[in-house]
């Protein structure tokens, strides 16, 4: 087996692993670096919002758009989040923000 053969394939291995980790929710990092301050509202299907933990101690919200799927990151900050994120707790029964 040449050199070559043997590295591609422990790549492939450590990729594997790496995915399996991932599929059990686990994260050992935070996910959002870069995140958006403007509007974006109605280009939004779905909000997913991960709450701070021992590996981020920030609250990730993240957004999958409507148009291409792809998912961005919201500044929990923002005016605009803060009201969403105002709207969504008064609609869950028995919580409090």
């Amino acid at each position: 087996m040449s050199a070559v053969t043997i590295v591609a394939l422990l790549v492939f291995l450590v990729i594997h692993e790496a995915n399996s980790v991932g599929d059990q929710g686990l994260n050992l990092r935070c996910r959002c670096i870069n995140k958006e301050r403007k509007p974006i509202g109605r280009h939004i299907s779905v909000l997913e919002v991960n709450p701070a933990n021992s590996h981020c101690m920030e609250i990730e919200i993240i957004a999958t758009l409507k148009k291409d799927g792809r998912r961005v990151c919201l500044d929990p900050d923002a005016p605009w989040v803060k009201k969403i994120k105002k709207v969504l707790w008064e609609k869950l029964p028995g919580q409090t923000p």
